[in-house]
């Protein structure tokens, strides 16, 4: 195998994110529901010969010598001494500080790849911990499923979630996930949620489900499930990044209820199944709008081993 064309890196959107504490090292402990959307960004991975490790970038702006994409290969160098290397071509279409792990995608779908295209026949588990050093929502990428999300980020029940069709906004400005986890408004003390707050248990398929890496826990209903959580980033993002409030009002405008997405600026709004998409008002100058659907796993899922 010499080369992988047009490989997927899809976005997420946490459908709530709880803060229920801070450890002693400054990491804060959160409850999440991490979903996978069918916005991607997309990479071609050309085989090389010499050990060497080059990006280009298509589409976009340019993004640092020392990307995600560059540190996932080189992460997996270091960890299985592979000689191989790699020329990476990334089309961004993904917004940046948008709070829809796109870096974090591209990171996780590059470790996918490169298992494959360098044949090193490393186990999910395995990539998952590489990912881990390069960032907290990498594994969840490489999990392959959506997922209730614990701890710092590394604790990940696989969810069954069902259809569903979302509006998403990028607003212009952006924000800083470390300015908003370090202000003193910041609510850190919400109360820990369990699954079975909002989601039901698959008992009776809980043994063919496991063997056959199937989540054991689904979701009815997303829109019980918005109602259940709330985003706890959100107030702190609205006062450091205005335009949150904006696009949350104009999602309103159009006839929908909108919540941010991680650490935004992203925000959502889950819309009604409907024959045909709904027409949008004018989007205003310098954001993005996306019509999106959620997806049961992540594209490359069976791209490696459990």
């Amino acid at each position: 195998m010499r080369r992988l064309l047009d490989v997927p890196a899809p976005a997420k959107l946490n459908l709530l994110l709880h803060i229920t504490g801070r450890r002693d090292d400054g990491y804060h402990l959160l409850q999440s529901v991490f979903m996978l959307i069918d916005w991607c960004d997309r990479l071609d991975f050309e085989w090389r010969g010499d050990g060497h490790v080059s990006r280009e970038d298509l589409g976009g702006p340019p993004l640092p010598a020392d990307d995600l994409c560059t540190r996932a290969a080189r992460a997996l160098q270091a960890a299985t001494g592979c000689t191989q290397g790699v020329h990476i071509t990334l089309r961004k279409h993904l917004p940046a500080e948008a709070g829809l792990g796109g870096g974090s995608s591209d990171a996780a779908s590059t470790l996918l790849a490169l298992n494959r295209l360098w044949g090193l026949g490393l186990k999910r588990s395995q990539l998952a911990a590489i990912g881990l050093k390069l960032g907290a929502d990498v594994p969840f990428f490489i999990g392959g499923h959506n997922a209730w999300v614990e701890g710092i980020g590394e604790q990940m029940t696989p969810l069954s979630l069902p259809p569903g069709r979302f509006l998403v906004v990028k607003p212009q400005g952006g924000a800083s996930t470390q300015k908003i986890f370090s202000a003193p408004g910041l609510k850190r003390d919400t109360k820990p949620a369990i699954l079975l707050g909002f989601a039901a248990h698959d008992t009776q398929n809980e043994s063919s489900n496991a063997k056959e890496g199937k989540p054991e826990w689904r979701v009815d209903s997303i829109e019980r499930l918005l109602a259940f959580g709330h985003n706890d980033l959100q107030p702190v993002a609205q006062a450091l990044c205005p335009d949150v409030g904006n696009a949350i009002r104009w999602l309103s405008q159009q006839g929908w209820s909108g919540r941010m997405s991680g650490s935004g600026t992203a925000v959502f709004a889950h819309v009604p199944q409907v024959s045909d998409l709904p027409p949008l008002a004018e989007v205003p100058a310098g954001w993005t709008a996306r019509w999106c659907s959620n997806m049961d796993v992540h594209p490359l899922a069976d791209w490696c081993r459990d």
